[in-house]
């Protein structure tokens, strides 16, 4: 077989990476080596796993060559997190690129110049839960893609609300949350009858009322501090939930992620 030529493939690169950063609106330079130059499944083997990837050495060269090239290009603006990361989001040329081949992308230089610390570990978070499951092989819509509108639920969201992160396989969905902090009260009992209502949802015999045809739930993840966790599940239990009917539907990873002194660097 031929060997492509290395400007081929330098080109689709960093096509590819221009397109990652459509999807997720800013990443960083291992975000973009795991979801890029590590092995993608063709499809899910079982239910997803939230343990975020580590991106490989060769990875992180080839991704570090190809936004430094980008860079230089000005299709992409460097930014820097709160903890002194480096992030890349799309230039103005370089979304007119991908517009040439079709997709509708906008320049992120809004989202790359400022943000608070707290938006930056949530969406780190979800940007690696969403790239985990991408890796695994499910459908994935981004917390960047959700919040444009661009999912299944589009503007008004899913009885009301929308997810940080989306799966899809087969037809089953599993809705994310990123809960960080504790809720204001009245956030927070928005957030428990929303879940009452999932779970009724769940349950009807004649299949989901809320999601449209061909699709049912799988699960409710909250990727969450044990304090949070706790909380819901008193809320819940004293609306009148089982614990047996909460396990079923719900599932609470609170030890892949520390939001107290999580480490970006």
């Amino acid at each position: 077989m031929t060997k492509k030529d290395g400007r081929i493939v330098a080109a689709e690169n960093e096509t590819r990476v221009l397109r990652a950063l459509h999807r997720f609106g800013w990443l960083r330079t291992r975000d973009v080596a795991a979801l890029l130059w590590l092995p993608w499944q063709k499809h899910p083997s079982g239910q997803p796993s939230f343990s975020p990837l580590v991106a490989s050495a060769s990875g992180l060269r080839m991704a570090q060559y190809t936004l430094r090239r980008l860079a230089v290009a000005r299709h992409v603006l460097p930014g820097r997190g709160p903890d002194g990361s480096v992030l890349y989001a799309l230039a103005e040329a370089g979304a007119r690129r991908l517009r040439q081949v079709g997709v509708p992308a906008v320049s992120g230089k809004d989202i790359v110049r400022g943000f608070s610390s707290a938006h930056f570990r949530h969406r780190t978070v979800a940007n690696e839960i969403a790239i985990a499951a991408i890796a695994q092989g499910f459908r994935v819509s981004t917390e960047r893609e959700i919040a444009q509108d661009r999912w299944i639920g589009g503007a008004t969201g899913i009885a009301g609300k929308k997810p940080d992160v989306l799966l899809l396989d087969r037809g089953n969905l599993t809705w994310v949350e990123v809960e960080k902090s504790a809720k204001r009260k009245a956030d927070f009992a928005r957030l428990v009858a929303w879940v009452a209502t999932v779970g009724n949802d769940i349950r009807w015999p004649s299949g989901s009322s809320l999601l449209r045809d061909g699709l049912c739930w799988r699960r409710v993840v909250f990727i969450c501090t044990p304090a949070f966790e706790q909380r819901l599940r008193r809320a819940l239990l004293a609306a009148g939930w089982r614990t047996e009917l909460l396990d079923a539907f719900i599932l609470f990873v609170t030890t892949l992620y520390s939001f107290e002194d999580i480490s970006f660097v």
